[in-house]
């Protein structure tokens, strides 16, 4: 493949994997947003601008799409003068982001009926990463489709895995997203109680570091979030971190699991919305934990 390639999705971390994209692929980036502002900064270095959905459709072979949730997902491809509508034979069209694996599966058996390929290659690691090309990204797809797309996904990311067929990216990054997040439940609730008893949280989490507690949740969202207290809007949101445990309640739920963590992440995760916090930064969560009382 060597002809132009569309990105539909310039958010957060969107701009700068497409950034990415268009100064190490060597090939025609095409830009899709609703806002302004991240495609007037990405023409800077030479993605173009595309006027509609349709119009980016008929100029690429391959389409990448960073967006928010499988619903957004859903009307980019399935909707009124989405890509389906303009999908045509050998077109690859790549899930960034992540969605229900029926969702997935369902696309891409409607894009199969015009002769073209969708794939899922969900993302994870931070903005940072993003920023500096070091995502890990978890791809599902046939080896073929996975050869032809990952010198794309090389231009933003240092770690890609080929976890199976189509859907097999999102049942990882689902996982993934949920044993994050139970872990961030784990050291919020470490964090409360030391500090109810007296020892100091920074003191606490250095010291979980050199043990066998360390991890990478640990280092980045404890050490960066719960210990200073900071959780800034414009990063993964509450509602997000939300919505990804509802994915996995789904996905378990499919293959006949009952899993009481992530049902104990999701209660917390409501409770956390409730209180106001639904667009700061997810571990945010500590704070309703280190509120609680027996």
């Amino acid at each position: 493949m060597t002809g132009s390639v569309g990105f539909i999705g310039l958010g957060v971390m969107g701009e700068p994997m497409c950034r990415n994209l268009a100064q190490k692929s060597g090939r025609p980036v095409i830009g899709f947003d609703r806002a302004d502002a991240p495609l007037e900064r990405l023409a800077a270095f030479g993605v173009t601008r595309a006027e509609s959905l349709a119009a980016l459709a008929a100029s690429c072979d391959v389409i990448l799409m960073a967006l928010p949730s499988g619903a957004h997902v859903e009307a980019v491809t399935l909707g009124e003068n989405g890509l389906l509508a303009g999908a045509r034979p050998g077109q690859v069209i790549v899930d960034l982001g992540t969605s229900p694996v029926e969702l997935t599966r369902d696309i891409a058996a409607r894009f199969a009926e015009k002769g073209a390929i969708y794939a899922d290659a969900p993302i994870a690691r931070t903005r940072q990463a993003a920023e500096e090309g070091t995502l890990s990204i978890m791809v599902g797809a046939d080896e073929e489709t996975f050869a032809a797309i990952r010198p794309l996904l090389a231009t933003f990311a240092s770690d890609i895995t080929h976890c199976g067929p189509v859907g097999a990216g999102q049942i990882v990054k689902i996982l993934n997203n949920m044993v994050l997040v139970e872990t961030v439940v784990a050291l919020s609730e470490a964090i409360a109680t030391a500090k109810r008893a007296g020892v100091d949280g920074k003191l606490l989490f250095e010291t979980l570091m050199k043990g066998s507690a360390d991890s990478f949740a640990l280092r980045n969202h404890g050490m960066k979030a719960v210990v200073p207290d900071t959780f800034p809007e414009r990063a993964f949101s509450t509602s997000y971190a939300r919505k990804d445990i509802s994915y996995a309640l789904s996905l378990a739920g499919s293959v006949g699991l009952k899993l009481e963590g992530a049902e104990l992440a999701d209660r917390l995760l409501a409770r956390t919305q409730e209180a106001g916090f639904a667009d700061l930064y997810w571990p945010v969560v500590s704070r309703i934990i280190a509120a609680g009382e027996s």
